[in-house]
């Protein structure tokens, strides 16, 4: 994860990551295991994977890392040529096993297996229903909720329609991969605020988070997996049959997919998130660039940005040098214990080092994605003083961040938020630096080559493409009317 956070150097976290495969003639929990890898990035507390045979159900979930979570012996064990996985970080419920997924539900219609990626916001309206009419859980998640109401559906309709019907009541953003027995498939929610790819191996298909993950197997991108769409991947690998269940006039796209959580070689509703960054660096440029010796970025979440940005100044004649001014310690965990304001200083120290030649006596402007809290933002800016530059001018890729995400990202509270409550020149007071400017939300538009109306800003604005308590909407939306549930 970036270090270019603020708080506890980790900055906000990503949702999960789910894959899927329904693959011909060998197993899939090997394929799934090195696509999890790929996706190590979007969850970190937990992952798993579930096969099936086409007698019965296979799975292993365990907590911590990929890595960690399997072994051997693991993998070897869960027999099946259909499978999905999951990497987990947890936005919606307890950190523990209960809420590791995918989550398996046994029913009298068969198996099932489902992993999540997003955030409900009336998973409890559901739950209460559920539990009304005996459902018992055993975690507090919203994927469990899914999962129930998916099942009970499943007892009255086919496969279609039950998927069709539980779209209809759940209300928020989610990209799912399910099993039903050994059927794969792939759902995003309406608005696709959580990415969703389809990828053709040699001998099957498979869906993802991201296109990365289809890369680490060989595989081809085919496409996104369409808002509101359900894909069911054929059995041994023949193909893929689609079904547009729900349709809305806009989007929600998740722009941070783009600023700061997916891979940079990842390839998100058309969009290689690489080019993009860059193109963001080179808008960056164009809306407050600033005369300064060097352009730095902050590793890794500014290097795409700072690339473009030097390269637009460099376009308009500037003689800026592009510089890895800062070196990165990638051997300090997430879960460095800072007990004092002295250690948590100095922990900025033990993830980033300076480049003295590179920074005493310039002027330097150095880039990143985004400021949460302000905190590291500060502790850099001093950093680069204290290793003699003359000037520290910040540029930042995306609009200041103001309000929470209630769509899956592990984001601060309105209080936690610098930008929230004050201006961007109280803010470039408060981090000391000599100038600071952030994007546009039109650059990021334009960047994506959307109207800003598909996207979700709600972190920016503080308008929701969701019917969230107590928030305000960007459009004409209203959540489901969940029957028998409290008040």
């Amino acid at each position: 994860m970036s270090t270019g956070r603020d708080g506890n150097l980790g900055g906000p976290t990503e949702k999960c990551g789910v894959v899927g495969a329904s693959l011909a003639g060998r197993d899939a929990a090997r394929p799934l295991y090195y696509s999890l890898y790929a996706l190590q990035h979007r969850g970190q507390e937990s992952a798993g994977i579930v096969t099936h045979d086409g007698f019965q159900q296979h799975d292993h979930v365990s907590m911590g890392l990929v890595g960690d979570a399997f072994d051997e012996e693991d993998i070897n064990g869960l027999k099946g040529s259909a499978g999905i996985g999951h990497v987990r970080y947890p936005t919606a419920g307890s950190v523990d096993k209960s809420c590791a997924q995918p989550f398996t539900v046994s029913f009298k219609s068969g198996s099932l297996a489902l992993s999540h990626n997003g955030n409900l916001v009336n998973s409890d309206k559901i739950r209460d229903e559920l539990a009304g009419k005996g459902h018992a859980f055993t975690s507090d998640g919203d994927t469990e909720v899914i999962a129930h109401d998916l099942a009970r559906n499943l007892l009255e309709e086919d496969l279609i329609r039950a998927v069709k019907r539980t779209m209809n009541r759940i209300h928020g953003s989610y990209s799912l991969a399910i099993m039903h027995d050994d059927t794969v498939l792939g759902v995003r929610d309406p608005e696709g605020n959580r990415p969703l790819v389809i990828g053709k191996v040699d001998d099957g298909y498979v869906i993802a988070s991201e296109s990365s993950a289809i890369d680490t197997i060989d595989g081809e991108l085919v496409r996104d997996v369409r808002p509101g769409e359900l894909v069911v991947l054929q059995a041994d690998g023949e193909g893929y049959d689609t079904y547009q269940l729900v349709k809305r006039d806009q989007t929600a796209h998740c722009f941070f997919e783009h600023v700061y959580f997916a891979r940079p070689d990842s390839v998100i509703d058309g969009n290689l998130v690489y080019e993009v960054r860059r193109e963001l660096g080179r808008k960056l440029w164009e809306e407050s660039g600033i005369e300064s010796d060097v352009v730095m970025p902050v590793p890794d979440s500014g290097r795409a940005f700072a690339s473009g940005y030097a390269e637009a100044a460099q376009e308009d004649g500037s003689d800026v040098e592009f510089a890895e001014g800062m070196m990165k310690n990638r051997y300090v965990g997430r879960t460095f214990i800072m007990p004092t304001q002295d250690e948590r200083e100095r922990a900025v120290r033990l993830k980033l080092n300076p480049i003295k030649s590179t920074v005493e006596g310039r002027t330097v402007t150095i880039i990143d994605d985004s400021i949460v809290r302000g905190t590291t933002s500060t502790q850099l800016v001093q950093l680069l003083k204290d290793c003699g530059a003359e000037e520290v001018h910040m540029r930042i890729g995306a609009p200041p961040i103001v309000a929470p995400c209630y769509m899956g990202i592990n984001m601060a509270t309105r209080e936690e938020l610098i930008a929230s409550d004050k201006s961007v020149e109280e803010i470039r007071d408060a981090i000391a630096a000599d100038s600071l400017a952030y994007l546009s939300k039109e650059a990021i538009a334009e960047s994506l080559a959307v109207q800003q109306g598909d996207l979700c800003l709600g972190c920016v604005t503080g308008e929701y493409p969701y019917d969230i308590e107590d928030e305000e909407t960007d459009r004409d939306v209203s959540r489901p009317v969940i029957e028998g549930a409290s008040d």
